[in-house]
Formats: structure tokens, C-alpha cells, sequence
């Protein structure tokens, strides 16, 4: 299959795009997290019905904040092919829209209510699985590893459950390892032609984290690790008798109706409306939409819509699916200087000028998420752009923090000044 496609769209957003010291940095860690929030956009012809690319905003949300400029530059100066998302208050869509196109060949314009590639944000679903175990009294936080899972794990009995979740185990990340995704041309070019058809097992992924040299010991220490969290899955495995993925549709996706969520392991395809993902070769964009998913693994298998993931994350933090007790350890944060943020359990803090919001960010080839909203569930948003890998510059992160800081704090927060230049949400992409 020939992935490679120049079009003149194409080549005015690569002369658009210079080489910067981010270039490439997405790939090499794809699933981890960093990033921050956005009140996001949205079209839409109802509630909750099917809705295009024309941008929706009720009356109290226009008078408070319109991103639809921040979210056009997304795609327009931030090397991405297209930009969709949405933004919810109090129940109740406030705002969608998308911006770019489905795909550089058709160059039709992408449908707001698109589904999209999640990466890390799966982490999410799969910490809340295992905090409902321990509302269950089937698990305990501070219990080892070892308990658990005998065997697995070199020093399992001193790494414990909280650890894996809040990335303080110290366990190598399976993704560092050169036979997972790419770092420079040749691996790239490695990679579409035939790595990324290459289905891995849990078993494999753990094999290659648990080989490599620990960062630190256990509690020591942040560094965001994949491997904690397919450590995870096999746990609720073990402890439930059924896959990860089947604990988190039965008691996350089928009760909230997240009908657009699904955590596929070998399906290469992303089903449903979708805009395409691309990856940045020297003649051109190569299409990455097509891969198996399989080694992301409960690290960041996912695909969902940005109405499915609001709804996910009002639910959470609007108490419906874990006790307070459970809740308040989720968001009881560690200093994760490698992002620039605070991490809690399956959960990352970015501290704002306006405030603190909670969600996750996400990425996988061609994809990228950031989904993040308020503590106390009345506000969240999404967004998914695909930003061409290999294309990000200093500008690629001003934009979206553009986006970030007037989403989460109104349109009287510019970024760029004040304690937004200073901090910054957006410092790298993970």
C-alpha cells in the first residue's frame, strides 16, 4: 500500500513548518501524557445528535469564550491536517466545531463529531476499573505487586499498586525500547512499512518493561512509564477473570452510554467518521491512520468522540462512578516535572492561572488528545488534532496553548503573557 501522499495543501503546511528542537519528540514517547485543557468546540443539530463541521455556541458560551479562531490556528499554524472538538457545562453542550480536512486526498472538510485515536487517555478508564476494585475490597493500593501478580515483576514486592498508577514504580517504559515506534527517517520508514502491523501481546510488552533498567527505586521518583499501566490491565485480569477491556465496558462505557468507545487490541482500522493521521516524511505526508493498536495495550488502546470522553469525565468527577474516599486519592497528585504537571491516579493536574483542571492527554501516531476540565465536574472539554509528526515547532506548542489557557480561562486570558508565559501548560507532547 502506497502511504505517501503530496498534495499542494500539503506542501503550503510544510513550508508553513520549520524544524525545531520538539521535532519528532511526539513519537518517540507517543502514549505518554502532557499537555492541558480547552473549553472545545463543536457542530452540531441537537443535543447530543449527528452533527458536522459547522460550529455550534450557545448564547452564554458566546458571551464568554468563542475558540473557534484558536482552534483554525491549531490546524493552520500548528502543523496539523485537522482539529475537532467539544466543550460541555453543566451537562449540557456548549460548544463544538473542527476545523481542517478528512484527509489531504479528498480534502473534505472533518466532521466535529469524528472519532479519534485516545492514547494515554485510556489510562483514565483503566485507573477508574481498579479504583472500583478497591471500593470493591477485591484490591488495596498499597498492597505489592508481588501480591498479585507473582513472578511478573523484578522487585514486585516492593513497587506497589498506588506506584504503577501514579508513575512512581521506576519501571523501565516498554515504548523506550528502538523496536516500538520511531525516532529518526529510517525507523520511521521501518515503521509504515511494516512495524506497525505488528500485534503484541500484554506478556510481550511486560517482558520488554521489566528487562529494562529501572529509572529509579520504587517511590524515588517520577517518570512516566507504559508499562505501569499494562501491568494494570493484567491485574484486573487476574482479579476479575475477565480482559481489561471487558471490566471497562461493562462498568464504565455501557452505563454512561459511550457509544462511540471502543478498546480494540488487533483491529487495524478506526471505524466510523474519523479524520486521517499523518506522519512527516521528506516528499511528503504518510498516511499512520491504519495500525495495530495492540501495543498501546491498557497504556493507550482507546478510540472514542470528544462527546463520549465529556460525558466520561462528568460522570468521574461528578462522583457517579467512585466513592469520594476513592476520588480524593485519584486526585491526590505527585510532582511530574518530566511534564510540567502534577500526577494523580490515572490523572493529570495542570495548574493554570484561572485554576487548576484534571483530565489526560494522549497520543499515538497521527493522533494526539487533551481532554480536561473542572475538579467538580461541571465543565470539560476535548480536543483532537493530528498533528503530522516530525512537523512540530516552537509555534505548534504556542498555538495550542493559545487554545488551552482562553478554553480554561475565558477569553480575558491571553497566552504568551503573564503567568501563562511563565508556566506554560503545554511544554512538550507526550
Amino acid at each position: 500500500m502506497n502511504v505517501i501522499r503530496t498534495t499542494s495543501a500539503t506542501r503550503t503546511a510544510r513550508s508553513a513548518t520549520r524544524t525545531g528542537p520538539h521535532a519528532g519528540r511526539l513519537a518517540a514517547v507517543a502514549l505518554a501524557g502532557a499537555a492541558v485543557v480547552a473549553l472545545a468546540p463543536t457542530a452540531a443539530v441537537a443535543a447530543d445528535g449527528d452533527s458536522r463541521s459547522a460550529a455550534i455556541v450557545t448564547a452564554d458560551a458566546a458571551a464568554r469564550v468563542d475558540l473557534g479562531p484558536e482552534l483554525r490556528a491549531v490546524v493552520e499554524r500548528g502543523a496539523s491536517t485537522a482539529a475537532l472538538g467539544e466543550a460541555r457545562e453543566n451537562g449540557r453542550r456548549v460548544w463544538r466545531d473542527s476545523a481542517g480536512v478528512t484527509d489531504i486526498d479528498s480534502q473534505r472538510p472533518v466532521r466535529a463529531d469524528g472519532r479519534f485515536r485516545i492514547g494515554s487517555v485510556t489510562k483514565t478508564f483503566v485507573s477508574t476499573v481498579v479504583l472500583q476494585l478497591v471500593d470493591e475490597g477485591k484490591l488495596r493500593l498499597d498492597d505489592p505487586v508481588e501480591h498479585y501478580l507473582p513472578g511478573l515483576v523484578p522487585n514486585g514486592g516492593a513497587i506497589t499498586l498506588r506506584q504503577l498508577l501514579n508513575h512512581t514504580s521506576g519501571l523501565y517504559d516498554y515504548l523506550d525500547d528502538p523496536r516500538f515506534l520511531f525516532h529518526d527517517e529510517a525507523s520511521l520508514r521501518s515503521y509504515l512499512a511494516n512495524r506497525r502491523w505488528t500485534t503484541w501481546s500484554p506478556a510481550q510488552l511486560i517482558e520488554v518493561g521489566v528487562q529494562g533498567t529501572p529509572y529509579f527505586a520504587p517511590g524515588q521518583g517520577w517518570h512516566y512509564s507504559n508499562t505501569n499501566y499494562v501491568l494494570l490491565g493484567e491485574l484486573v485480569r487476574k482479579v476479575t477473570g475477565r480482559a481489561w477491556q471487558s471490566e471497562v465496558d461493562r462498568r464504565i462505557v455501557k452505563p454512561l452510554h459511550l457509544d462511540e468507545t471502543t478498546f480494540q487490541n488487533t483491529r487495524t482500522a478506526v471505524p466510523g467518521p474519523h479524520a486521517h493521521g499523518y506522519v512527516t516524511l521528506p516528499e511528503g505526508l504518510a498516511d499512520v491512520t491504519r495500525l495495530s493498536p495492540s501495543f498501546g495495550d491498557a497504556a493507550g488502546n482507546g478510540i472514542s468522540t470528544g462527546a463520549d470522553l465529556n460525558r466520561f469525565h462528568a460522570a468521574l468527577f461528578g462522583g457517579r462512578l467512585l466513592s469520594p474516599a476513592r476520588l480524593a486519592e485519584m486526585t491526590t497528585a505527585v510532582p511530574a516535572p518530566m511534564i510540567g504537571a502534577h500526577y494523580g491516579l490515572g490523572l493529570i493536574r495542570y495548574d493554570l492561572p484561572c485554576g487548576e483542571v484534571w483530565g489526560h492527554t494522549g497520543g499515538l501516531p497521527g493522533y494526539n488528545t487533551v481532554w480536561l476540565g473542572a475538579k467538580d465536574g461541571t465543565r470539560q472539554f476535548s480536543l483532537s488534532f493530528n498533528l503530522s509528526q516530525g512537523s512540530e515547532t516552537e509555534e505548534t506548542f504556542t498555538t495550542l496553548n493559545a487554545f488551552i489557557v482562553k478554553a480554561s480561562c475565558g477569553s480575558g486570558a491571553v497566552a504568551g503573557t503573564g503567568d501563562a508565559a511563565a508556566n506554560p501548560p503545554l511544554k512538550t507532547l507526550r
